[in-house]
């Protein structure tokens, strides 16, 4: 049979200790006052599959336990470590401080479009997602070290923060893991 589909006890899925023990991808995920408790579990379910270091829920975004959460993130609360924030700007603030550098993901001018974005190897890298309607705060999108814009060709030019979630740490952590395969003599880790 071609093109068999995998069933899910084949997927040689990782244990909640195995996941935690595993070495993450260097990024970390902010939420910028998000509403919808779906999108926030989306987001869970989609750190969890790029092994992402932390998600920082802040502001107005719920936090796990939630049912609406544990709906759309299918235990990946349980799995990625997340802290709640009040303060967007303030996190920003502090993790520049520890050497992070942070991405609004935002229709911006002088944004790097996401094809072009090249992410430092061996630098740890955050990136705010912001509220479905107001985007990410003009503040931190001012405090931040640069905007990265997903190219769209469409009419909308808006895409749902989960999918927005789900096409950016695609493409980093395919260019990190391409960069840590290369750095390894073509072995991986």
């Amino acid at each position: 049979m071609k093109n068999r589909k995998i069933k899910n006890s084949e997927l040689n899925r990782k244990s909640v200790e195995e996941f935690k023990e595993a070495r993450k991808t260097p990024i970390i995920v902010i939420l910028d006052n998000i509403r919808s408790l779906n999108n926030i579990g989306s987001v869970f379910r989609t750190a969890d599959a790029f092994l992402i270091e932390k998600v920082y829920l802040c502001g107005i975004t719920a936090k796990p336990p939630h049912k609406d959460i544990q709906k759309t993130a299918l235990g990946a609360t349980e799995t990625v470590v997340w802290e709640h924030v009040e303060d967007t700007l303030d996190l920003v603030e502090k993790l520049k401080e520890d050497n992070i550098k942070v991405f609004s993901i935002e229709q911006a001018e002088g944004a790097v479009m996401l094809n072009n974005f090249k992410p430092e190897i061996g630098e740890k890298i955050a990136v705010i997602f912001g509220n479905e309607v107001k985007g990410v705060q003009q503040k931190v999108v001012s405090a931040s070290d640069g905007v990265i814009e997903i190219p769209q060709a469409g009419s909308k030019h808006s895409l749902n923060i989960s999918v927005s979630t789900g096409v950016i740490l695609w493409d980093l952590y395919s260019k990190l893991k391409a960069a840590d395969y290369s750095s390894a003599g073509g072995h991986g880790h």
